[in-house]
C-alpha cells in the first residue's frame, strides 16, 4: 500500500470516527408533546405554564373557529369561532400532560361558560383541545373528578374538543406579561381574575 494511500485512508477512518461521535448529539433532544388550553385573555395563562419545569415553549394564539389566520381584532369581534389560546410545547419525560392539566383548572374558573372573568363572549371561552386520543382520555377523566370532587359551587362547563388549526397570535402578544409587567398586572387585577381565582381554589392557586 502506498505511502498516499494510506495517508487517504486514515483521514476517511479519522471522518468517519467523527461522524459517528456527532449522531447522539443530533438525536439528544428529547421527545416533545404538545397542549392547547383555553382559558381567557392568553396574557394570563403564560405565566403559570412558563414556570413549570419541563414546558418548553408556550405560545399566546387563537383556534377553535374557521376563519383561516385570524387577527386579533377579529378574534375580539366573537364573529370568528375562535377563542384566545395558549400553545405549550412540554418534554413529557419532566412533566406529564395530566400536570398540566392541574395547572390549567386552578388558572381558570370552570363553572364559567360566558367567558372568564370580565372579558366576555365566546372569544374567551375556556376550552380544552386535545391533540391525541390519550389527551382526550385524560382530559374527560380530570374533568370527571374536578365534577365529582365537590370544590366547585356549580359544574364543570369548560368543553373538551379535538385540537383544530393553531394560529400564532400577533407578536405584541407573546410574553406580554414580560414585556409590559406593570399593564399586565393592572389588565389582570382589574379584570377580576386573581381575586375570582383565589375565591374559587385558595391556597392552591398561585399567582
Amino acid at each position: 500500500m502506498s505511502h498516499q494511500l494510506k495517508r487517504t485512508l486514515r483521514r476517511f477512518l479519522a471522518i468517519l470516527t467523527l461522524s459517528c461521535s456527532l449522531v447522539p448529539t443530533l438525536y439528544a433532544e428529547p421527545d416533545t408533546e404538545k397542549a392547547i388550553f383555553a382559558g381567557g385573555c392568553f396574557w394570563c395563562m403564560e405565566p403559570p405554564f412558563d414556570a413549570l419545569d419541563g414546558v418548553i415553549s408556550t405560545t399566546s394564539g387563537y383556534t377553535g373557529g374557521t376563519v383561516v389566520k385570524p387577527t386579533y381584532k377579529q378574534v375580539s369581534s366573537g364573529t370568528t369561532g375562535h377563542t384566545e389560546a395558549l400553545q405549550v410545547i412540554f418534554n413529557p419525560e419532566k412533566i406529564t400532560y395530566e400536570e398540566l392539566l392541574e395547572t390549567f383548572w386552578i388558572n381558570i374558573d370552570p363553572v364559567d361558560d360566558g367567558g372568564q372573568f370580565c372579558d366576555r363572549g365566546s372569544q374567551y371561552r375556556s376550552e380544552v383541545f386535545y391533540t391525541n386520543d390519550r389527551q382526550h382520555e385524560l382530559a374527560e377523566k380530570s374533568k370527571q373528578q374536578l365534577d365529582a370532587s365537590g370544590l366547585l359551587p356549580a359544574p364543570v362547563k369548560t368543553a373538551i374538543t379535538a385540537a383544530s388549526e393553531f394560529y400564532p397570535a400577533e407578536d405584541y402578544h407573546q410574553n406580554y406579561y414580560q414585556k409590559n409587567p406593570k399593564r399586565y398586572k393592572f389588565y389582570s387585577w382589574n379584570c377580576g381574575r386573581k381575586q375570582r381565582l383565589l375565591l374559587l381554589w385558595g391556597k392552591a392557586y398561585n399567582d
